[in-house]
Parts: C-alpha cells; sequence; structure tokens
C-alpha cells in the first residue's frame, strides 16, 4: 500500500515565460506519472497546483496557500529569479522547500531552495571560456531588466574584463517588450565579436529575428562571424523564435535532446529529476514527508543524491550546443562540474571576477 504525498506545483501557465513553466511542468507531472505507476514505489504523488498567470505579485500568496492550507511541504516551481526571490520569506517561515529546474544567475544558497539546473560556473563561465579564443575579446550584452538580466550580464562584463575583452555596449528591455530596434542599431553600430543575450520570452524572441534579418544583410552579423549565446534557451522555445531566427544560435546548459533524449529540453529533464530526486529521499521514511531539505540531505538516501547538502546545488554536465538544421547539437562537452555558487572554486588565472553576494 503506496502513502500519498502532496507536491506542490507553483508554474505559470501563461505570461512571457509560458514556454518554459509548460515544459517544467511536462517534466515534473511526468515523473509524477511514472513514480505513482511503478508498483516498486512505497509513494505516490498529488500534485497540489497553483497557477500565478505570469503575475510576480501571486507568487508569494499562492506559495503560502500551498503550505499553509494543504499538507504539501515541498514545491516544485518558479521560472524567473523574481518569483524565486519572491517566495523564499514564505518558504523560510513555513520551512518549506521548492524545487527550481532552471537556470539563474548564482550568488544565492537558500536553506528552502534545491536548484536542479545550472548556475554561471556551468553555464555562462564555459560558454565564455569556449567563445572568446574563438572569435574574439569584444562582446554586446543584451538582458531583460531585472535579476537574471542584471547578474548574468554583470558577471559576463567582469570576467570579459578580466580577460582583457572589452563590452561595447549593454541593453535592457522591460520583461516582455519587443522594442529591440535600439538594440540592433548598437549592434550594427559596434560590430562585436559576440553577442550575449539574457533576454527572456517575446523579447528574446523578437531580438533574434530582427538579428537574423541583420544577418541577411550584412554578413559580419552571422553566426559563423558574430554568433548569439544563451544561457537560457532550449528546445521548449525554438518554435517560438522560428528556424530561420534560431539556426546558429548558441546555447550552454547540462542537457541538449540532440536527437534521442528522452526529454524535450533541459527545463523538462530538470523538473523530472527533482521529482525523482525528492521521491528517493521520502520513500523509506515516512516520517520525512514533514522534514525541512536540510535533515532529508543528511540520510544515506540525501548524501548520494548528487544534491551538496551546504548549496543545494546539482553536480551539472557543462554542455554547449549549436542550433543546426532547426535542433540544437552539443559541440563542446566540458565534463560535469559541481554547482560553485559564489564561483568559490579555482579557475585559470585572469578569469575570476569580483564575486558580490545578491540579497
Amino acid at each position: 500500500m503506496k502513502r500519498t504525498v502532496a507536491l506542490g506545483l507553483l508554474y505559470s501557465r501563461s505570461g512571457s515565460y509560458a514556454r518554459i513553466s509548460d515544459a517544467c511542468r511536462t517534466g515534473a507531472l511526468g515523473a509524477i506519472a511514472k513514480i505513482n505507476a511503478d508498483p516498486g514505489r512505497r509513494i505516490a504523488f498529488e500534485a497540489v497546483e497553483r497557477d500565478p498567470g505570469g503575475n510576480v505579485d501571486l507568487y508569494g500568496p499562492l506559495c503560502k496557500e500551498i503550505l499553509r492550507d494543504t499538507e504539501a511541504h515541498h514545491i516544485i516551481g518558479c521560472v524567473t529569479s523574481w518569483s524565486r526571490k519572491e517566495v523564499i520569506p514564505t518558504l523560510e517561515k513555513f520551512d518549506g522547500t521548492l524545487w527550481y529546474a532552471v537556470p539563474y544567475e548564482g550568488f544565492e544558497a537558500s536553506d528552502h531552495v534545491v536548484y536542479l539546473h545550472s548556475c554561471p560556473n556551468q553555464h555562462l563561465l564555459p560558454l565564455l571560456d569556449w567563445c572568446m579564443p574563438a572569435y574574439g575579446p569584444r562582446g554586446y550584452l543584451v538582458g531583460s531588466n531585472y535579476i537574471w538580466g542584471w547578474e548574468i550580464n554583470r558577471l559576463a562584463r567582469e570576467t570579459m574584463h578580466a580577460r582583457g575583452g572589452e563590452v561595447l555596449g549593454e541593453r535592457y528591455l522591460p520583461i516582455g517588450s519587443t522594442d529591440i530596434d535600439r538594440m540592433i542599431e548598437e549592434v550594427r553600430a559596434t560590430a562585436p565579436d559576440f553577442i550575449i543575450n539574457s533576454l527572456i520570452g517575446p523579447s528574446s524572441y523578437a531580438f533574434l529575428q530582427a538579428y537574423a534579418e541583420l544577418g541577411r544583410e550584412d554578413a559580419r552579423f552571422r553566426p559563423e562571424s558574430c554568433p548569439v549565446l544563451s544561457c537560457n534557451l532550449t528546445e521548449c522555445e525554438l518554435d517560438e523564435i522560428g528556424p530561420e531566427a534560431a539556426e546558429g544560435l548558441v546555447a550552454a546548459g547540462p542537457y541538449f535532446r540532440d536527437g534521442n533524449g528522452a526529454f524535450g529540453s533541459s527545463h523538462e529533464a530538470a523538473a523530472s529529476r527533482a521529482v525523482h530526486a525528492l521521491a528517493n529521499l521520502l520513500e523509506h521514511a515516512p516520517e520525512s514527508d514533514a522534514q525541512n531539505i536540510a535533515a532529508l540531505l543528511k540520510s544515506p538516501v540525501g548524501l548520494r543524491s548528487g544534491i551538496d547538502a551546504k548549496t543545494h546545488h546539482c553536480h551539472q554536465p557543462a554542455l554547449i550546443a549549436q542550433v543546426r538544421e532547426g535542433t540544437f547539437r552539443v559541440i563542446e562537452d566540458g565534463g560535469v562540474l559541481p554547482g560553485d555558487p559564489y564561483l568559490t572554486q579555482p579557475r585559470p588565472k585572469g578569469t575570476t571576477p569580483k564575486l558580490r553576494v545578491i540579497r
């Protein structure tokens, strides 16, 4: 007889980042279905879903509703760093845990968050390690006007400067804005060696479509001359970008389908991993259902989970892939790296940027 454990899901099914939310939700629900159907499992999950509808002001109240009004102690959810930071005070108050399945900007290690996707030492820094020697030291930075865009571009700027590089321009757009004309004109005027794209949703799609048009007009802005780099774009958004605009896009991440993968994107894979990891932690001890993540990770199963007990970050493959004929193809494999959210591990001389804790 399986025992049933309530599991919160907190994803927006509409709004600027709905594609990513849907991918994460698909991964989580698929894993729940597999665990529930597995006769060898001792637990089953009951999904408790709430939909903030892309409104960041609803994440905190809906997180509170799940933790206060249901039996759930764990929530898989949030896409933007803004929404993640909105729910952390509620998680602290109710001793809940958020399982976060998308890449983020690092410089955080909450006692109430498990980070299932990549942080900068696993995505941005390997991406710059690969790009700068191959294309040159001069970059242009674009981003959405919130934590992810600010911090990824800050870290890129400091890393590039430490390596003798130069930032030729830096522009931000409000989330959801498609007013990219000025960005494109500055790219045309400065002619960088590469572009780091930290835009999200429609802003990113509009920029990539306009940049592809610029490349058709001027060969200097084609992927072989000046690639666009991303730490957050995956297969789940290629349809929105369009095949012509996506061709040549370079992205870093822990997983790419590459023709034969089990998941549609790394977001789906990370959310599935979250559900399976939690099931493994809870399965053999009924009293563990209400334990916090710190206690769970100290158990024998927790010590074998691949989740660091101090930082709650995971070991991840550091892969770089490029869109070729409509599909991400892995072009560089940096091996499996432990999550290093504060960049404390040694790196090649001259490549370590200044550190700052985000509050």
